[in-house]
């Protein structure tokens, strides 16, 4: 048995290069801090807690804030135990998003979105009554039962309040691991709203081996590498240019100063043959 707390993202879709659509939920998992080991001598079972989330070590209690000194590590907003863990692990230790392989069969256990007070046809998925034709019975509950008890059993589907209930989902299905960015792929929904705290263990009823699906992964191409190798050559032409454009300024001033001293000339030898004349 192996688990990790993580947040759950959202949802999101893959695709697979058998050209299958796989819906997934994107769940957040920082790094899982070992905050203490339960033994059977000392507790009586054997069990490891995991924190997750830092909090402010003001709003802390005492004990907290001593139990994450054992560990080296700040108070953490969420704990929890997992029992029956296979490897062994210390006070202290680092659980990422690495501890699962693609793959792998899981549930995941988190609480479901609160509805708030409900009837019975939104919470217990019963049918309402026909809505014409005089008919008293639309959307109220039906039948309490038997006349004898003279009273309403145990059990009996009633209003009240939908939701905000722990949910666990069997036999999902790890899609992808990626422990530079700190997030997991689970196939399927997961219970929760968005930002809810999600807990991701091994499978108890699983019977089915791990088969990792390969996954159509999309890189955006960066064109600044070949932007950064072209400026130089780039650079060389602007100064190719630039010069030109120099060459080209300095020899139009040199044309137009030939041309002004000719003009000069010419003048001046006029000059002279209307004084001779």
């Amino acid at each position: 048995m192996k688990g990790i707390l993580g947040r759950k993202s959202g949802m999101t879709q893959v695709f697979t290069k058998d050209g299958k659509l796989i819906p997934v939920t994107v769940v957040e998992v920082e790094p899982n801090i070992v905050m203490q080991v339960k033994t059977l001598d000392k507790d009586g079972y054997e069990a490891i807690q995991l924190g997750v989330f830092e909090k402010k070590e003001k709003k802390a209690t005492k004990s907290e804030v001593a139990r994450a000194k054992k560990a080296n590590t700040t108070p953490k907003r969420f704990l929890k135990e997992i029992r029956g863990v296979d490897a062994t692990y210390n006070v202290g230790d680092k659980l990422g998003a690495d501890v699962f392989n693609v793959g792998e069969v899981v549930d995941v256990t988190g609480t479901s979105k609160g509805k708030g007070f409900q009837g019975t046809i939104k919470r217990h998925n019963q049918h309402r009554g026909p809505m014409t034709h005089g008919s008293h019975y639309h959307r109220a509950v039906g039948s309490l039962g038997t006349m004898l008890p003279k009273r309403v059993l145990k059990g009996k589907n009633l209003p009240g309040h939908m939701g905000a209930e722990t949910v666990t989902i069997q036999n999902l299905e790890i899609i992808e691991v990626n422990a530079n960015e700190n997030y997991i792929l689970v196939s399927g929904n997961v219970p929760g709203a968005k930002d809810s705290l999600v807990l991701i263990k091994s499978a108890v009823k699983n019977s089915r081996k791990e088969n990792a699906k390969e996954i159509i992964s999309y890189e955006e191409e960066t064109v600044v590498d070949e932007v950064v190798e072209e400026t130089p050559a780039a650079e060389e032409v602007a100064t190719e240019e630039s010069q030109e454009v120099e060459n080209d300024a300095t020899e139009t001033e040199e044309a137009v100063e030939e041309k002004v001293e000719e003009s000069s000339s010419e003048a001046e030898g006029n000059t002279e043959e209307s004084k001779s004349e």
